[in-house]
């Protein structure tokens, strides 16, 4: 969320442009490759180690951002900090893609069941919304408060102490985790790691390859959620700028609102599908989904005024709604990806899978300020949804295994 979310907000209100603000997709590369690496991790140590020491690395590198921005606020050339803090995110991306590796690795360590990894899933999409609360609407909201009442209207002491308080709860969590969390699976020693970790690749990469019907598996989860992933491509400069909401109020919009949309539609997929079994499930969980980005191309052309209460509560439905929606297809393609993955190779499958599905959506995405300063929103939010076509008519040919083997 540090990467993602709070790097979008960050340059957007130092007025980037929508062309570059869509560049700032391209940082969901590392996640589209960590697969490349993600033997790595089920070569040597263990998962609980990786996971620990990569989050208190994002933590002092958030905190290096906040100290950036400090120096940036009174710098004759602000423009050359913003660079360095752009290629901190980058490094962020790739560690925090391969922190995501580790946390997968041990979900699936710790429950090996893949019923009980479908019923825990909505706990799991949880625990992710929470830290967006946390990102959106708590430091996002800190910020505001802080220009304002302390810092006389700078962002950038603003985003210092934004960025100084995400880094310190960070590494308080990698601390916590250390002495906390439970030891799952066995430590992987051995002589010659390196060698090791490309047996491991090798053979993880093939064992997924070779599932019956894969190229079907492979094309469904990559186009699962493109059109999700179009329309929540430029949603913090559509909100700011062409819905013209402020920032306290995109704090507890896109975060409390969208956040708790987005909890309760995935713990009411992961009751469905657990209830009626995957297969039952997907489709009206998909058509659920993407029938619902309707509702913002609907809202790009009415266009409700944020200065009004009934202008607001639109603007607040219509994303809560929308995130409720994108949360039941979210418990739909967890559970499907679980359903692929191997008992050896689960941290490598996971990474595989997860890895690929979001690849055309960061390449897409990368290029949609460029395509939305051409087209629009109306246009653009169009193009999602056409983009969410072909992967609902994949699910009648999608091979779903035994649930609960």
């Amino acid at each position: 969320m540090v990467v993602r979310i709070l790097s979008s907000v960050f340059f957007t209100q130092l007025g980037v442009k929508e062309r570059y603000l869509g560049y700032l997709n391209y940082l969901g590369i590392p996640w589209n490759l960590k697969f490349l690496w993600a033997p790595i991790l089920d070569g040597w140590g263990t998962k609980r180690a990786w996971q620990i020491t990569l989050q208190a690395l994002i933590g002092i590198l958030t905190c290096v951002i906040g100290g950036l921005s400090f120096i940036a606020a009174t710098a004759p050339d602000p423009e050359l900090y913003l660079h360095a803090i752009a290629a901190i995110f980058i490094v962020m991306a790739f560690l925090s893609a391969t922190n995501d590796v580790a946390i997968d690795g041990y979900y699936l360590e710790a429950l090996p069941k893949r019923d009980e990894q479908a019923l825990l899933s909505g706990y799991r999409v949880l625990a992710y919304r929470l830290a967006m609360v946390f990102c959106r609407s708590g430091i996002v909201g800190l910020v505001n408060w802080v220009s304002g009442r302390y810092m006389h209207g700078s962002p950038y002491y603003s985003w210092m102490v934004g960025f100084g308080v995400s880094g310190i709860v960070l590494i308080g969590l990698a601390i916590a985790h250390h002495l906390a969390l439970p030891h799952v699976g066995t430590k992987v020693v051995v002589k010659d790691n390196l060698a090791h970790a490309k047996k491991v690749f090798k053979e993880g990469f093939k064992s997924y390859l070779a599932q019956p019907k894969i190229g079907i598996i492979l094309l469904f989860i990559t186009l699962y959620k493109l059109g999700d992933e179009i329309l929540f491509s430029m949603v913090t400069p559509f909100m700011l700028r062409e819905l013209r909401i402020s920032v306290g109020q995109y704090a507890w919009i896109g975060g409390i609102v969208g956040a708790l949309g987005t909890i309760v539609g995935a713990m009411l997929g992961g009751w469905w599908i657990k209830r009626a079994g995957l297969r039952s499930a997907l489709w009206p969980l998909t058509l659920l989904m993407n029938l619902n980005l309707w509702l913002y191309i609907w809202l790009s052309v009415a266009k409700p005024d944020p200065a009004t209460g009934s202008g607001l509560f639109i603007i607040a439905a219509v994303h809560g709604v929308e995130q409720l929606a994108a949360g039941l297809g979210s418990a739909a393609l967890l559970v499907f990806l679980l359903t692929t993955c191997s008992h050896q190779y689960r941290a490598t499958h996971y990474a595989i899978g997860s890895a690929i599905m979001s690849i055309p959506g960061t390449l897409v995405g990368g290029q949609a300020g460029y395509i939305l300063e051409r087209i629009g929103y109306t246009n653009l939010y169009l193009i999602a949804f056409i983009a969410a076509i072909p992967g609902m008519l994949l699910i009648p040919f999608v091979p779903i295994r035994n649930e609960v083997e």
